[in-house]
């Protein structure tokens, strides 16, 4: 029996354009374009060791301890990634994965979590001549996006975008593909996640995706992206602040308008997730700062603001913004360079 032993280290991702519903036809196709900054601190590194055996048995261990909860969801992800490398039915899977962030903090770890596991899958298939190097990281993306669609950006920074555009040249619904057409006031871009609820979000965002098939404003909501998408090409290149802080403050709230006018209907925003919109939205009117909020489909708050900014903004956060987080508790972290091999 072969033995193969790799280890990945992958970052969460921030969505600027929102994905928020899936296409019909094939596994996790968005339906609409996405674009988002690839995180730098808050990351899930993975230790895979495949033994090769005739049947398909997984152990999962998270930071150490034995997580049961999660064979189910890997052993869904060997299955769909099955056609790709058909390999990946016969072994035996030791998933050791531990996360730089807290544990149920709210921060995209499916992301950070089922990219780092899509690497090592590739790692694995590169050793048994099975995949080329030139085309490991879109091999990786196409696998990752077949366990968390969002995933599929993770493997790139400092930007991913994912899901096919006519202004985004080789975009495809399969894979994400590197951003790096940017100002360089965005290529270390801060974003502090204000944990304003680390539990159990009450609906998940795969529920939330297939609640978006029925909603009234989904057909809208998808032109509507498609068209942020190419604004948002332009203001990437022109470092244009205020456009981009319009823009991805009304992409976070049209996000969660879809849940709120979903069919069962839901709400994963808090009371102190509006206070700390509140407070960014009037620092921002009082001192003219170009700082600005994003979400994801939780009720934590991304806070963005230029490097430059960094020292005025932690002390705003200190002051202002703690005390809506709980137990006090952020993050600080900053736009990375994407995945990396350990």
């Amino acid at each position: 029996m072969t033995t193969y032993t790799t280890a990945w280290k992958s970052p969460s991702n921030i969505a600027l354009v929102k994905y928020w519903g899936k296409k019909p036809e094939g596994i996790q196709i968005p339906s609409n374009s996405s674009i988002s900054f690839t995180l730098k601190n808050c990351a899930t590194t993975t230790k895979l060791t495949l033994v090769e055996q005739a049947d398909l048995e997984i152990t999962v261990l998270l930071e150490g301890n034995q997580e049961p909860g999660f064979v189910p969801k890997i052993e869904q992800f060997l299955h769909r990634i099955s056609g790709v490398f058909p390999f990946v039915l016969n072994g035996k899977y030791t998933v050791d994965t531990s996360n730089s962030f807290p544990h149920s903090s709210g921060i995209a770890s499916s992301a950070s979590g089922m990219s780092a596991l899509a690497l090592c899958i590739c790692d694995i298939a590169k050793e048994k001549g099975l995949l080329a190097e030139e085309d490991f990281k879109q091999t990786a993306s196409i696998l990752a996006r077949l366990g968390s669609g969002s995933a599929s950006r993770s493997i790139y920074g400092p930007m991913g975008q994912w899901g096919e555009h006519p202004d985004y040249r080789g975009s495809s619904d399969e894979f994400a593909i590197p951003y790096t057409d940017i100002h360089s006031v965005f290529t270390d871009f801060c974003d502090t996640i204000l944990l304003v609820h680390r539990g159990q979000k009450t609906v998940s965002s795969t529920v939330g995706h297939g609640l978006l098939k029925d909603n009234p404003y989904a057909t809208a909501r998808f032109a509507q992206a498609q068209e942020n998408m190419i604004a948002m090409k332009s203001i990437l290149k022109s470092g244009d602040l205020d456009a981009f802080i319009a823009l991805v403050e009304s992409e976070a709230l049209t996000l969660h308008s879809l849940m709120m006018s979903s069919s069962p209907y839901f709400i994963l925003m808090k009371p102190n997730t509006l206070k700390i919109i509140e407070s960014i939205w009037a620092k921002r009117e009082k001192d003219a700062v170009k700082w600005c909020f994003t979400l994801d489909a939780g009720a934590n708050v991304h806070f963005l603001y230029p490097q430059a900014d960094q020292a005025a903004a932690k002390a705003f956060i200190e002051k202002e913004l703690a005390q809506y987080c709980e137990n006090g508790a952020f993050i600080h972290d900053e736009v990375g360079m994407g995945a990396e091999r350990l």
